[in-house]
């Protein structure tokens, strides 16, 4: 199986000119995903965690509602990348024919365009009430992140997705040179282990797009912490799926784009109210 970094030689300049060195880099490999035979996405990714990713995007996808549904997976390596042989169960690999016949056509098909438009917002569960948060655990939480970003440790060119929770921490954490699939393998490993994500927050090192609240909304977590800024979309669909959207988050504090009333200030510490 490919490595998911490795050491390259390059030329390093600096003010005292140029001299010769090395240095780790992520490896991104073509990742193709095929459920009964047929392929159904082609994503670039890291190869590592790569059950966790294949589990994690069927299900934040759409394609299945529980690992129980994928009766058998095969990693599969090609000299062109690797590929996720996926065996679903009924009624699901019923459900995944229909949808492909009724989305093959003629190219530009009017239909197949409006399909695609309702996938891009579909409706997503609400996330459960009555679960809440500290100022003093979601800093908990980000500074226990950096430690086990090991990949972007050796690399500075990864994203991480992690799962906390106030009674066991640090849950797992997962990397990849894409922001989208460093969750759909956190969202993996969590299902996997059968880790319950109704009381915890999913923290993630990159910026906050509404496919990023969407599959957070599958997952179940009712928070997540990012250190960059959310779109606008991002923000509306948190306030839809009933999540707590917290970004901009650094050492210094955070700010709270939808549902602040999840977050119970102290005395000491104040969060920003940005809805």
């Amino acid at each position: 199986m490919r490595k998911p970094a490795i050491s390259v030689d390059c030329a390093i300049w600096r003010h005292q000119g140029r001299r010769p060195g090395k240095r780790i880099i992520p490896e991104e490999t073509a990742v193709a995903f095929s459920y009964d035979g047929g392929t159904y996405a082609v994503m670039m990714a890291t190869p590592q965690n790569l059950e966790d990713f294949a589990f994690g995007f069927s299900v934040t996808e759409g394609l299945v509602s529980s690992d129980t549904e994928i009766r058998q997976l095969d990693i599969v390596e090609h000299d062109s990348g690797i590929e996720l042989r996926m065996w679903l169960a009924e009624p699901r690999a019923a459900a995944l024919s229909e949808r492909r016949r009724h989305l093959a056509g003629p190219t530009g098909c009017g239909l197949c365009g409006i399909e695609s438009l309702v996938e891009a917002v579909r409706s997503l569960p609400r996330v459960r009430e009555g679960v809440t948060f500290t100022p003093a655990e979601i800093m908990r939480a980000l500074d226990a992140l950096s430690p086990r970003q090991e990949l972007n440790r050796q690399t500075r060119a990864v994203h991480a997705a992690a799962f906390w929770r106030p009674d066991a921490e640090l849950v797992a954490v997962r990397e990849d040179v894409g922001r989208h699939n460093a969750l759909d393998k956190l969202a993996g490993a969590l299902m996997r282990d059968n880790v319950s994500r109704h009381n915890g927050m999913v923290l993630l090192t990159s910026r906050v797009s509404v496919e990023m609240v969407q599959k957070t909304a599958v997952i179940g977590a009712p928070l997540i912490v990012a250190v960059s800024a959310p779109t606008a979309l991002a923000v509306r669909t948190a306030e839809a799926a009933g999540i707590t959207l917290v970004a901009v988050a650094r050492n210094d504090g955070f700010e709270v784009f939808a549902h602040p009333q999840r977050i119970k200030e102290t005395s000491k510490q104040s969060v920003t109210n940005v809805a």
